[in-house]
């Protein structure tokens, strides 16, 4: 009993050191983060916007859960529960690959899993649903070796809230499952249905990812570790501004070190474990060293732009360095205590990094906005990818407030990583020409220029695309329940034939 009211209390202490800013009220707004109380149901929410399906199916669940309820609090929820599940998947994991109950070993594994320099940054910059994959990747591998088919459908469902979410989800789902072939063939099936809502519009003809970004979103060198050693200590992100001060001043040694302690262990880890983080080192590292082909294959393979931000990759390594921090803290506690202090001191002001998740109040004039468009499609002549809220550089919350004709354009470093988008290239050429007929038949109903707001008429965009978006989103809420019809049907035949 002791042990678990430690184990549990340490839990709690190493999610709370990461979410603390959370607890207060308003808008979550931070660099990628915009998660507002009310998103718009918009055709781009469900998948079917003019860019990349890059948010789903998380936008189109944040837009209904608005429809209710505030649904910022919906994503604090989650990624509440996200760390906690995390954290008890990695001492599960702990458990299985020691073979006991120790505590020490478990409480190495949960704190390699929580803390560590991959999810302090990516909460930095705002990739909230990929941290909820990185936290739940321990788990999903657990229930891979160890055949438990309903812990593996959850974790790979709650993973794939983000479509680098579900691609990781997959790949530890089935190499973990890989001696278990109707469990292959079940993560396969599952893994299939939790991509609908980004998969299908794909294939539909929607937006294409940017054919840049190959070195603007490479991995980062960090002081001195350089490239390689950042991303062994599972750093590296590529904006340096969401990189923990601690970090460039020098505590990336302390994640070098974690690695080397934790290779020690090496000849003890389950096989798949070492194959999914050999797949997620081989993409960050292959990306980084071959820069001219990863820019090859973004402008002429479909489906690469996945890989653009491929430091993301080494979250695969999270089951790994798991399963490793137990196995070496297992033979004296002393090394168990060098394991959480060497990850610890990686980012030792994690807490600090993190304030700037704070909540800030949103802006009544998005509510006007969205008021006045009353779900049609919204030109906004000067907008642009990226603005500054409240001193934050962040994506137009505007996007998220109303079905918004995305400007798309962006630029990282100099460097044109996505296109402009052809509609609002169009739409704002048409506004200015005069020629209202062609804004209108562009599907737009309001136009904001220079502040002042011009509407146009006509209604919202509710065509097939729309629908299906919605149904798309409903199948993914429906999957843990599919899954378990499917589950007890071939248990119930059995019943009646005997």
């Amino acid at each position: 009993m002791t042990r678990r009211i430690v184990l549990t209390a340490w839990s709690v202490l190493c999610v709370g050191v990461l979410l603390w800013p959370l607890a207060g009220a308003g808008a979550l707004i931070q660099r990628d983060m915009v998660v507002l109380p009310h998103p718009a149901l918009s055709l781009s929410a469900l998948g079917f916007g003019d860019l990349p399906a890059r948010g789903t199916p998380q936008d189109g669940i944040l837009a209904l859960a608005g429809l209710i309820f505030d649904a910022t609090v919906l994503a604090r929820v989650l990624l509440l529960l996200a760390g906690l599940t995390g954290a008890a998947g990695a001492a599960a994991l702990a458990r299985h690959v020691t073979g006991d109950d120790r505590l020490g070993p478990q409480l190495a594994a949960v704190t390699v899993t929580i803390v560590n320099p991959f999810v302090v940054e990516r909460l930095v910059q705002g990739h909230w649903s990929l941290v909820i994959a990185a936290w739940l990747l321990s788990g999903i591998a657990w229930s891979g070796l160890t055949g438990n088919l309903t812990a593996l459908t959850v974790g790979l469902w709650a993973a794939s809230l983000t479509p680098t979410g579900a691609v990781l989800g997959i790949v530890v789902a089935v190499v973990c499952s890989w001696h278990r072939q109707r469990q292959v063939k079940a993560a396969a099936g599952i893994g299939l249905l939790v991509v609908l809502p980004w998969l299908v519009p794909a294939l539909l003809g929607g937006a294409g990812t940017g054919a840049g970004g190959a070195t603007a979103f490479a991995p980062r060198a960090e002081h001195l570790v350089g490239t390689a050693g950042a991303l062994l200590g599972l750093g590296g992100i590529w904006n340096g501004a969401a990189v923990p001060a601690s970090r460039s001043a020098g505590f990336a040694v302390f994640g070098v070190l974690l690695a080397v302690l934790l290779a020690t262990g090496i000849r003890r880890c389950p096989r798949p474990l070492l194959v999914v983080a050999g797949i997620g080192f081989g993409i960050a590292l292959g990306w980084w060293l071959l820069p001219g082909a990863a820019t090859w294959s973004l402008t002429h393979v479909p489906g690469v732009g996945l890989l653009r931000d491929a430091q993301k990759y080494v979250a695969l390594a999270v089951p790994a360095f798991a399963a490793l921090a137990a196995l070496v803290a297992e033979r004296r506690a002393l090394i168990a205590g060098a394991v959480v202090l060497l990850a610890v001191l990686q980012v030792p002001d994690a807490p600090r990094a993190v304030g700037v998740l704070g909540p800030v109040p949103a802006d009544p004039a998005w509510a006007r906005l969205a008021e006045a468009a009353d779900g049609r499609d919204v030109l906004i002549t000067d907008a642009g990818t990226i603005i500054t809220y409240r001193g934050r550089t962040v994506v137009d919350p505007r996007a998220k407030a109303v079905p918004l004709v995305e400007p798309g354009v962006l630029r990282v470093d100099g460097e044109l990583t996505d296109n402009p988008n052809p509609r609002w290239v169009r739409g704002v050429e048409s506004w200015r020409a005069g020629d209202i007929d062609a804004v209108h038949t562009a599907g737009i109903g309001v136009v904001v220029d220079d502040g002042a707001v011009h509407d146009l008429g006509g209604g919202p965009r509710r065509g097939w695309r729309w629908w299906l978006g919605l149904g798309l989103t409903g199948v993914w809420l429906a999957v843990p329940v599919l899954t378990a019809t499917l589950r007890r049907a071939p248990a119930a035949r059995r019943t009646v034939r005997r």
